[in-house]
């Protein structure tokens, strides 16, 4: 069970490095299968995604079967149920409404001598999505990988899910799909989906960035595809960190620690708090809620392993612990969590007082909840608007601005021992 570190001592009974092992994945073996069903995938196209579909999900289809057809989605939304379906909606229209404010513009600036600098801004042509399947086929992912793309202005997006029984796709992820504009929908998961959409093949289209959580395998390609194409992140186990002082729930604070705990073993709950009573509480709390967990067991693994209660002094070494975790999810359950943002450094997303509870994130609030993980914080942001996009920089001089700057290029140029470069300029002036 969850284990109350009092930091007061100045010990913090190695829970920092517990915590920073998580990522620390040794993939050996699974790098060298990964790197055999991308290279094939590469190489012999929808035969080999045909093979490996057959030999990890267990499911026999044909070349013309890898793409869902309208007739499966029209399916799939007989079987959704009428208020899930309205939920989605009512969250793809908060996600693309935030998500609106992220847009960039292209720009121009004229300069003195008629130079003039610009920066265009682009949308990628085509996106693709990974969607796991099985017990983690999330529709809440679909909607935050497919809306700040749709937003962005991205041509083209599609996804590889894995089939299930039957060659089947999960409806909920089919109609999720269709609801965010996702236009193409192939069954085919795992590594051979990412490396699929990588290099394309003879049905599924190469595609110029993938996004979307997946497990070890998943993971694994996108970092060996990385180069033919752009990836999101590589995302590690799931995280919770929340702050709280006396003013704290109890039972909010537990509540939330847990559904963090439910996600994996390898997701990590930490509460920091101020108070001695707040830590005591919260503990039985866990205690109590995580029996009517249908997950109890995972829950139970996670917080002995990777949770703790963690008690500070005041504030500041709370931000001091925030900062040194840089948590995916912060909760701030303290009396003025406004005044304690601007000490945060690192945090994905974070959430503001009892009732601002890390579920709004993860479905309807509308900011991302692709969040960076294993302390990534400190150099990552949440999947935006930005990552859809690229840019390209414009500059135009007339000859009268060139002459104004020409010896300083030739100096430059011929500094770094390069005279073509110098030559470039000199060329312009010689008669």
């Amino acid at each position: 069970m969850i284990k109350i570190i009092d930091l007061r001592d100045g010990r913090d009974s190695g829970i920092f490095e517990k915590l920073a092992s998580r990522s620390q994945i040794e993939y050996g073996d699974v790098l060298r299968r990964v790197e055999d069903i991308v290279g094939n995938v590469k190489k012999e196209g929808n035969s080999a995604v045909i093979k490996y579909t057959e030999m990890f999900d267990k499911v026999s289809l044909k070349e013309e079967e890898l793409k869902v057809t309208p007739e499966e989605i029209e399916e799939a939304y007989g079987k959704v149920d009428r208020n899930l379906l309205e939920a989605i909606r009512k969250a793809r229209e908060n996600i693309e409404k935030f998500h609106e404010k992220q847009k960039e513009k292209s720009w121009f600036s004229t300069e003195d001598d008629g130079v003039i600098l610009g920066q265009l801004v682009r949308p990628i042509e085509v996106m693709g999505i990974y969607v796991p399947g099985g017990t983690a086929a999330y529709p809440s992912s679909v909607l935050m990988c497919a809306m700040p793309a749709k937003v962005a202005g991205v041509g083209k997006i599609i996804m590889a899910t894995p089939p299930g029984e039957g060659g089947k796709v999960n409806p909920v992820i089919l109609v999720t799909a269709c609801e965010a504009g996702v236009e193409e929908i192939y069954k085919v998961g795992g590594a051979q989906g990412v490396a699929a959409m990588a290099f394309g093949t003879e049905t599924i289209p190469k595609v110029d960035k993938i996004v979307g959580p997946g497990n070890i395998y998943v993971a694994t390609a996108k970092r060996i595809v990385y180069g033919y194409c752009d990836i999101d992140m590589i995302a590690g186990p799931s995280e919770i960190m929340v702050v709280a002082d006396d003013t704290a729930e109890p039972a909010f604070v537990a509540a939330d620690l847990l559904s963090q705990a439910e996600h994996d073993e390898l997701a990590s709950s930490v509460l920091v708090t101020t108070s001695e009573d707040i830590a005591k509480s919260v503990k039985g709390e866990i205690e109590k809620q995580a029996e009517r967990q249908p997950r109890k067991e995972m829950i139970l693994k996670s917080l002995e392993n990777y949770g703790a209660i963690i008690i500070v002094d005041n504030l500041d070494s709370a931000a001091e612990v925030v900062n040194r975790i840089a948590p995916e999810h912060l909760e701030l359950c303290i009396e003025d969590p406004f005044s304690f943002l601007g000490s945060v450094k690192n945090a994905g997303a974070i959430f503001l007082g009892n009732y601002s509870t890390e579920s709004l994130g993860d479905y309807i609030a509308g900011p991302n909840h692709v969040l960076p993980t294993s302390g990534t914080a400190r150099f990552f942001s949440p999947l935006n608007v930005s990552d859809f996009i690229k840019k390209s920089s414009i500059i135009s001089y007339t000859r009268k601005a060139l002459e104004k700057v020409k010896d300083d290029v030739i100096l430059f140029a011929e500094s770094e021992g390069l005279k073509a470069h110098a030559d470039a300029v000199r060329v312009r002036f010689e008669e």
